[in-house]
């Protein structure tokens, strides 16, 4: 009889599955799918009207307009109050659609020219939108296709008085399955009901991502065809710690990605027990444990999760999915706030970093063959001093608020370094003449991200409060590999000898000239290299909120001169998986669960 019963759940279930995407969220999730079927606007039925109809046809997608026009101001108005303006701000995008002219009026010639119903003359001349987003060279702009496609689903769903989104009707706990969510589709998720999602495509700098690691939730993206694979109700399992789905798990898997699940989970809770302790090696040496941050919004998650500083606040994403710039006024109540917020912690606003896969929407960019080579971060700022200066300024009015630092992006030579700190001290003058209050000592630090001014540091360094290396791009440009491009991942190693290399030639600079130096990049959230980091002599790891209990956790475990020990070591071999397996035979006694592999 049993045999029976596991052949039958077989025959139902369908066979175990494991896919692989990009991790966007952390966290661990098993449970029932929920698959959301994205609308194919090539299928809308096209009928024929009269003459006497076309009026009638006009004024109902006008009428359709009206009703999604007031569908996404509602769901702005419910983010806003929940999760901030900032991310409410996202539907900025989805209201220029409805408001483009030139959209409105194809659509109206269209009902006219071809006498067609509403929502088929819509699709048609939508589709003409979809397919000119395709074939920009940018993965920024096209995922801002999803933008225009929610906004065309619910244009669609006005017009044929369609059932909305099932995720704001949930009564159970789901799994969300996806080509693609929209941001409006993210927004309203109920946390309690929606407990992982997965989608065919996305990356990290996607609104759906950005909204998931802010909601908590765990996260899979870029997974190609996870959504065919998959229907509602067969059992899945997220992995949003390293990117891996599990369609029909078997009793096994299921049991294995339990514990990964509870393991997480008692990782997490150990906060409870960290959160007020040092982050200091046994023997007594301490390290400064920061948070990266996009939004004001994602405070109370980094004081929860013990962090004693923000390293990076990332200031870009003030400036995307709007029609004009920021003012300074605005700027200024947003750094004020994180200043007040984590005072007496420092925080470190990072300047205007557009350019490569970020972009205005308000300003005319230039397309570029090489966009992360390019017009970007402190080149764009030093070209737009109007941009720069009014963010600076808005920077040192917040700084009397709190414990402000500011730091240029992408320096690759001094001569940058200097003319973005000239352009600081006349907004100093500005201010000063205008007689508002602002912090005259102000710090401010480097990113160092471009192998030159790696090398260069000891120059740099002294003309400097500080260093943060943003390791992301470092290792991007130190190994010449695209950080996005997943033909060549395997080439993007954290471990490889002249990333370590160039990382202790900065340590060493910025220490010889009385500098203290940080890390702000993804490489810094493993254990196993936050140990060597620290072993190389890094005075902070900023990293995303929700990794720094295991970081804290992994500091608390090793003495200090282990960590240099494995830094030595470490430093004398020739590949980075050498490096790797060197961490893992060497550390895993002392950090136990906390380098154990993915499943």
């Amino acid at each position: 009889m049993r045999k029976k019963l596991a052949k039958k759940q077989n025959q139902s279930t369908g066979e175990m599955k494991k896919l692989v995407g990009i991790p966007v969220s952390p966290g661990v999730a098993s449970g029932k799918a929920l698959v959301l079927h994205s609308e194919d606007f090539r299928s809308i039925p096209k009928e024929k009207v009269g003459a006497g109809q076309i009026p009638q046809e006009i004024a109902r997608f006008e009428d359709a307009l009206t009703r999604t026009r007031a569908d996404i101001l509602g769901i702005r108005k419910k983010l806003s109050e929940e999760i901030g303006r900032e991310h409410s701000d996202i539907f900025m995008a989805h209201l220029l659609v409805l408001e483009d002219r030139s959209l409105i009026e194809d659509v109206i010639t269209t009902i006219k020219e071809k006498r067609v119903n509403a929502e088929y003359a819509f699709s048609i001349v939508i589709q003409k939108y979809f397919h000119a987003f395709s074939q920009i060279d940018d993965e920024y702009l096209k995922e801002r296709v999803s933008d225009i496609r929610d906004i065309a689903r619910r244009v669609i769903e006005n017009l044929i008085g369609k059932e909305k989104s099932p995720l704001a009707n949930l009564t159970e706990k789901v799994v969300v399955i996806a080509h693609d969510l929209s941001p409006s589709d993210t927004a309203m998720m109920d946390k309690e009901k929606v407990i992982a999602f997965a989608t065919d495509i996305g990356g990290p700098t996607s609104h759906t991502a950005i909204m998931a690691r802010s909601m908590e939730i765990p996260a899979v993206v870029g997974l190609d065809h996870v959504s065919q694979d998959v229907q509602t109700g067969d059992s899945i399992i997220i992995d949003g710690n390293h990117g891996t789905v599990i369609l029909h798990p078997d009793a096994k898997a299921l049991s294995a990605y339990a514990h990964e699940e509870q393991r997480f989970i008692e990782l997490t809770s150990e906060l409870d027990k960290l959160r007020n302790l040092p982050a200091v090696t046994t023997d007594d040496h301490p390290i400064e444990l920061a948070a990266n941050i996009e939004f004001p919004e994602e405070i109370p998650s980094v004081l929860a999760h013990g962090a004693t500083g923000i390293g990076l606040y990332r200031t870009e994403y003030f400036y995307m999915n709007r029609t004009d710039l920021p003012t300074e006024e605005e700027q200024y109540d947003a750094y004020r706030t994180v200043a007040a917020k984590m005072k007496p912690f420092s925080v470190v606003i990072r300047s205007l970093d557009l350019g490569g896969d970020k972009f205005l929407s308000s300003l005319e960019v230039p397309h570029e063959m090489n966009p992360f080579l390019g017009w970007r971060a402190i080149r764009f700022c030093l070209a737009r001093v109007d941009i720069f200066k009014t963010q600076l300024r808005a920077v040192l009015r917040a700084s009397v608020h709190g414990n402000l630092k500011a730091m240029y992006p992408m320096i690759s030579n001094l001569t940058e370094l200097r003319r973005a700190n000239e352009i600081l001290e006349e907004c100093k003058k500005e201010l000063k003449k205008e007689k508002k209050p602002f912090n005259p000592n102000l710090p401010v630090g480097a990113m160092i991200e471009i192998p030159s001014a790696a090398l260069t540091s000891d120059a740099l360094a002294k003309e400097v409060d500080f260093f943060s290396i943003g390791t992301n791009d470092l290792i991007q440009y130190a190994l010449a590999v695209d950080r996005v491009n997943e033909k060549i991942a395997y080439l993007y190693e954290p471990t490889h000898p002249a990333i370590l290399r160039l990382i202790q030639e900065v340590i060493i600079n910025g220490h010889k000239n009385k500098i203290w130096v940080g890390t702000c990049g993804e490489m810094s959230g493993d254990p196993g290299i936050a140990v060597l980091l620290m072993g190389l002599g890094i005075d902070q790891i900023s990293t995303s909120p929700l990794l720094l209990p295991k970081i804290k956790k992994a500091i608390r475990l090793v003495p200090f001169e282990l960590a240099k020990e494995v830094a030595t070591k470490a430093l004398k071999f020739s590949t980075g998986t050498e490096v790797q397996k060197f961490l893992r035979t060497k550390l895993t006694r002392f950090l136990k669960e906390l380098m154990t592999e993915g499943i």
